[in-house]
């Protein structure tokens, strides 16, 4: 069962257990240049707002009648990542254009053990791209279908899908039994001209240092008798008005406007957990800025590269006694 309250998915499996709930969102953030350095964790701006499909089914296109989900706005080029909160485990699956996130393969329902295909909640707290080595990942940016920019155009040479599709499988009551007896903020340009009315795909950007972790709970311990799936479609602020008759959020600011106002950037290491090695199809793939300097299109804009003052150190809950 999905429900959508407060621009967030609530995946729940009441059948499975009374505590089989996460909630997942998508995060409006900053475009960190694409410039083949390597940069912390870009802040959360707020989530994007998500509409369902079958609310606008006279003005959406005939096809989003049949995926279903939800719809949310994006600018050409902006940058965007997820956030996962729960505490019942779950494994997810998250592909772009149905390319796997974390593999590069196609897209398939079930999970995958080896190569691991999928995330683990609560885990892996967010995820800002695609996993193209161990430690890093390629910033999730959108761009039109068509233009040969996204992953799942540069991997099978057509602009079908697009958007994000996601696959939520709960841990077996069981397991989370187990770890619960063992246990006893979010923080985390101008665009380039809008193309009209058109639907968006994700496009590898810049590197971000991010793990994305292995399964430590084992293969065995999702209950994959029973999902949930969820197609997010992705429009343009164009789409997106003359769909819902209202506006997008503004523009995001620009990585270096960030910057030099001082605010923060973060980073996020768990010692406790091993990190996959990355996808090699997803690591050959070409960045938005690499792709325009191939298609001759130029520079992209706004890709100055930063150098943040405050880098802020996320753990997880951990409580640091200090002096006494």
């Amino acid at each position: 069962m999905i429900e959508l309250r407060r621009d967030s998915l609530i995946f729940r499996f009441p059948e499975v257990h009374r505590d089989a709930e996460c909630r997942i969102s998508f995060q409006r953030t900053l475009r960190i240049p694409d410039d083949n350095r390597e940069y912390s964790l870009p802040p959360g701006l707020g989530r994007f707002p998500l509409n369902l499909v079958d609310d606008y089914a006279d003005s959406v296109p005939a096809t989003w009648g049949t995926h279903g989900g939800v719809f949310l706005p994006m600018y050409q080029a902006e940058a965007m990542w997820l956030n996962f909160d729960g505490d019942y485990p779950m494994a997810v699956k998250v592909a772009a254009g149905k390319i796997n996130a974390v593999t590069g393969e196609g897209w398939e329902n079930e999970l995958c053990e080896s190569p691991q295909d999928y995330i683990v909640i609560p885990d892996q707290p967010w995820l800002d791209g695609f996993c193209v080595m161990k430690g890093m990942i390629r910033q999730f940016v959108a761009m039109p279908l068509g233009e040969g920019y996204t992953a799942e155009e540069q991997l099978t040479g057509e602009a079908e899908h697009g958007g994000l599709q996601i696959v939520v499988y709960p841990i077996k009551p069981s397991y989370y039994q187990r770890s619960l007896d063992e246990i006893g903020f979010i923080t985390h340009s101008p665009q380039m001209q809008q193309a009209p009315g058109r639907e968006m795909g994700l496009a590898p950007g810049g590197l971000i240092r991010q793990e994305i972790y292995e399964d430590e709970y084992g293969f065995g311990a999702w209950e994959t008798s029973v999902r949930s799936r969820c197609y997010v479609h992705i429009v343009n602020s164009i789409q997106f008005f003359s769909v819902t008759g209202a506006n997008p959020p503004s523009e995001p600011p620009s990585a270096l406007d960030y910057t030099k106002a001082g605010l923060p950037w973060f980073d996020y290491y768990d010692r406790d957990l091993k990190a996959l090695k990355g996808a090699e199809k997803l690591a050959g793939l070409d960045s938005v800025a690499a792709k325009m300097l191939k298609k001759g299109e130029g520079v992209l804009k706004d890709n100055d590269p930063v150098k943040p003052k405050i880098v802020k150190k996320l753990g997880k809950g951990k409580v640091r006694e200090g002096e006494f």
